[in-house]
């Protein structure tokens, strides 16, 4: 048990700091957006900043496939040191890139390349970490231990808020949008090489040194023995798309959101979504404990009936709340129905795929859906503000969630049936 825990532990450690990398970016484009791009009005500035995030998810389906194949001809942690190796050097990329008033059009190029570096990472950190927390979990309590994924995923997004709740408060507005912005990206950097020495230790789980021992493994795992589990494919995609629009919609852009709609201070915006976001951590492993006792599907589905009816009128309260504890309640209420998804969605990714090809088709298909449906939802949403039509996002995310839902109806519950048999 003990061997587990450290396993799961180190795993999750340099999941934490990826994420965290990551979500740095969409915390402090509220200070760096007027620095990488020309002069413009809020809204348009912040369009541009979403827009690179976008461009960082392009490189994710790459990124799950390379990785994705990597983790399943040399084994998971091998892959896992490489992909937080990658956003290192994106992390750094960003901390000492010249702004546009001193390099013009090179500075934009040099954002999307650092955030095309990290999205590289970012896919293929997810299908490695995904498969190595569910391998090593244990069959009682795999619910449990693989949500620990995504407490570490909003850990690194809550260590973002955190840190620039105490830089907003050390050092004010005017010095982080000179210059402060670039402090968090540092230091991503520098926790990036602790979780790449602490990854190096990491022991290979039960699944792949069985197959290994056996010889079952695909020499070449590749897109054409993919190909051979359709139906898999298309429950990642189909269970992916509403939970990571809603995911994305309440995590990344509710600080915006709070901002730019709702009328509140960039501190107040980041202090209830620090708030919320502590909150939705600590439910992940409880949720995932629900799972291991009444299934995944009852929990997917319960999200999935929520998200439908909940989101429009959710949305639309958050726009027009003016007391903080309004706000925070608001939004915890949403984030809380997102657990349904969050908790368990790596898990039951791992449980639809054999050994041999689990890290590459859980990776792949993830990333092109959050690529098409998570990296455009920030944009979408400022691009509806922009003409006047901000509840045309709320029924967007809507229809996502329902598509899942109907996913969640038809799908085998993998508790019962999962693909991985080793305990």
């Amino acid at each position: 048990m003990n061997r587990r825990i450290q396993s799961i532990f180190g795993g999750s450690v340099g999941n934490l700091v990826e994420w965290y990398d990551w979500y740095v970016y969409s915390a402090f484009s509220l200070y760096f957006a007027r620095v990488f791009f020309p002069p413009a009005s809020q809204t348009a500035q912040l369009l541009n900043a979403a827009a690179v995030f976008a461009v960082g998810f392009l490189m994710r389906p790459v990124g799950g496939w390379l990785m994705g194949r990597y983790a399943d001809r040399h084994g998971r942690c091998a892959a896992l040191s490489i992909s937080v190796s990658l956003m290192c050097l994106g992390s750094l990329m960003i901390a000492v890139a010249p702004g546009y008033a001193r390099i013009g059009v090179a500075a934009p190029v040099l954002l999307v390349l650092a955030r095309l570096l990290q999205g590289l990472s970012v896919g293929g950190e997810y299908g490695a970490s995904a498969t190595y927390l569910s391998e090593m979990a244990g069959r009682k309590l795999r619910g449990f231990y693989s949500s620990f994924q995504y407490v570490t995923l909003i850990s690194g997004q809550l260590i973002a808020l955190v840190v620039l709740l105490a830089l907003q408060r050390l050092l004010g507005d005017a010095a982080l949008e000179a210059w402060g912005w670039r402090v968090p990206f540092a230091i991503g950097g520098a926790l990036a090489v602790v979780a790449l020495w602490i990854r190096r230790g990491l022991e290979e789980t039960p699944s792949f040194r069985s197959a290994t021992q056996n010889g079952s493994l695909v020499p070449r795992a590749s897109m054409r023995e993919l190909r051979r589990y359709p139906r898999q494919i298309l429950t990642v995609v189909g269970l992916t798309a509403g939970g990571t629009v809603a995911f994305y919609t309440f995590t990344t852009y509710a600080q915006k959101f709070l901002v730019n709609s709702a009328g509140w201070s960039k501190a107040d915006a980041s202090r209830i979504s620090a708030l919320t976001l502590l909150v939705f951590m600590l439910v992940q492993p409880v949720v995932g404990y629900i799972s291991d006792r009444v299934g995944r599907r009852p929990v997917l589905i319960t999200f999935g009936v929520l998200g439908l009816f909940g989101t429009v009128p959710v949305l639309s309260a958050l726009a027009a709340a003016r007391t903080e504890w309004l706000a925070f309640s608001l939004l915890l209420s949403a984030l809380l129905a997102i657990s349904g998804y969050t908790a368990i969605n790596a898990v039951v990714k791992a449980e639809l795929f054999p050994t041999e090809i689990r890290a590459l088709g859980v990776a792949l298909p993830y990333a092109v859906t959050v690529s098409v449906f998570g990296g455009t939802a920030e944009y979408l949403a400022l691009w509806a503000k922009s003409i006047g039509r901000e509840s045309w996002y709320f029924w967007y995310v809507t229809a996502c969630v329902a598509l899942s839902l109907v996913v969640y109806v038809s799908m085998p519950d993998t508790k019962m049936h999962s693909a991985i048999t080793e305990d």
